[in-house]
């Protein structure tokens, strides 16, 4: 797994991708020198070996996963750009134009983001992630000739594929079979931090469905499919190239059950220093124990209904100008439908399934005092990043997994003018389960020492 940090272009990732050149001159060197033979079979040319294997089941042999369009745009523009600076001659670029219509935004729609850029409204990370057309199903196919490249050509036509996951499973589900992914050598994954704020399950289905044999055998040649591929090994010699800005234990999950190269696999890891935040704010961050993963959950819910909350309601300064932050949508719910039946005070909710009149109400209230706690999501930041006023404390049901988010929140307080550090302050709950996003948060030294209640 490979460590990226934002504004990064993939270019030298798409070098990697000049195997695709090199397998099509093969297989059409050898497509040549078997007509040379067949044509004397007589004569002084040695004859063709009779175990030639040189390609797979389908014609796709790269596959690129990223989340957005314009993530996508970037990836093919660089790829494009990589292709002509390595011919030697005039390059053509087929449905160049089409391309672009389809993965920029349309011409009568303004970018906000484009338009804020550099002016800090909102931070450099979500304009660089947002800014374009953010649409997250796609697909698209491209065919590499020696003078020239395709783009939005058929699947099986293709050489190189690049689509989202949700695209991947809408193409696989519609045609009835992921024959088209039956022979990918390249995988590369980027910005896979983004994608665990989408569905992580339609990356879980295309996994399930990389490197399977085919269903339809069409016009395969198996006399030329490479003996891995014939055995069903193919995901074992497949490159995976995972790119994130930093790691969740669905990409380390990913990473250690579903990589299995037999050569071996590398995974890049940096040490962190730790978020800054305004001298003076009191942080307090609160171990719970737990000993099995799949009763963390639970285990979190119990001590914060049970322990942590209570504490809350008591403290004067706790329990008004709160805003109590949830990574997990699926935990959200879970303390929406206990804060409701439960909870003595007055509670406004948001996530990233709230409509914008909804969102408008709740941070109204908040602002205004009408409602003591606002709750929010992880995902609702991700997506939306809007500023928060009436903020004095700052709760943590969990660290957040995008190190920036905490000091963006422990910020907010300071919208209001007079507000002193010393006013303001922030709890954390957290279990030995959470160490890699509370690494991220107070350093790995720190988070170390705090993992082990020293």
């Amino acid at each position: 797994m490979l460590a990226s940090p934002y504004f990064r272009l993939p270019c030298q990732t798409v070098q990697r991708i000049s195997p695709i050149f090199i397998r099509r001159q093969t297989i059409i060197a050898n497509n040549n020198n078997a007509r040379k033979a067949q044509a004397t079979k007589s004569g002084s040319e040695p004859p063709m070996p009779d175990s030639l294997q040189d390609q797979g089941f389908s014609r796709p042999s790269v596959l690129v996963v990223v989340p957005f369009r314009n993530s996508a745009l970037r990836w093919i523009n660089s790829y494009m750009a990589h292709f002509t600076a390595q011919s030697n001659s005039k390059t053509e670029i087929a449905n160049r134009e089409r391309f672009i219509s389809e993965f920029s935004l349309p011409e009568d729609t303004a970018d906000k983001l484009a338009d804020a850029e550099g002016m800090g409204i909102y931070p450099p990370d979500h304009v660089h992630t947002f800014k374009g057309n953010i649409d997250d199903n796609f697909r698209a196919g491209i065919r590499v000739m020696k003078k020239a490249l395709k783009l939005f050509e058929t699947f099986y036509g293709s050489d190189l594929i690049v689509a989202s996951p949700l695209g991947l499973r809408l193409a696989i589900e519609r045609e009835g079979n992921s024959d088209f992914l039956s022979s990918i050598e390249i995988l590369v994954m980027d910005q896979a931090d983004v994608m665990t704020m989408q569905n992580w399950t339609h990356l879980q289905f295309v996994f399930e469905h990389l490197n399977n044999l085919p269903k339809d055998p069409r016009d395969t040649d198996f006399s030329r499919v490479k003996s891995w591929f014939l055995d069903g090994h193919a995901r074992h010699l497949r490159q995976n190239i995972l790119i994130s800005s930093y790691e969740t234990p669905q990409i380390r999950a990913l990473f250690n059950d579903t990589f299995r190269n037999i050569a071996g696999k590398v995974r890049f890891e940096r040490r962190w220093p730790g978020v800054e935040i305004p001298e003076g704010i009191k942080q307090n961050f609160v171990k719970f124990e737990c000993n099995n993963g799949r009763d963390e959950a639970d285990a979190r819910f119990e001590y914060f209904t049970k322990e942590f909350f209570p504490s809350l309601k008591k403290s004067a300064v706790l329990s008004a100008n709160t805003l109590l932050f949830i990574p997990s949508y699926f935990d959200f719910i879970r303390v929406r439908n206990w804060m409701k039946q439960n909870a003595t005070v007055s509670v406004a909710f948001i996530s990233e399934e709230s409509s914008k009149s909804e969102i408008d109400r709740a941070r109204a209230q908040f602002m205004k005092g009408q409602k003591s706690f606002l709750v929010i999501t992880e995902r609702f930041h991700f997506f939306r990043r809007y500023r928060i006023k009436g903020i004095l404390n700052v709760i943590f049901y969990g660290p957040p997994d995008h190190a920036n988010f905490y000091s963006e929140l422990m910020a907010y307080p300071f919208f209001k003018k007079d507000v002193e550090p010393s006013e303001v302050t922030c709890k954390v709950l957290f279990s030995k389960y959470d160490a890699m996003a509370l690494e991220r948060l107070v350093g790995t030294k720190e988070a170390a020492a705090l993992i082990r209640g020293a």
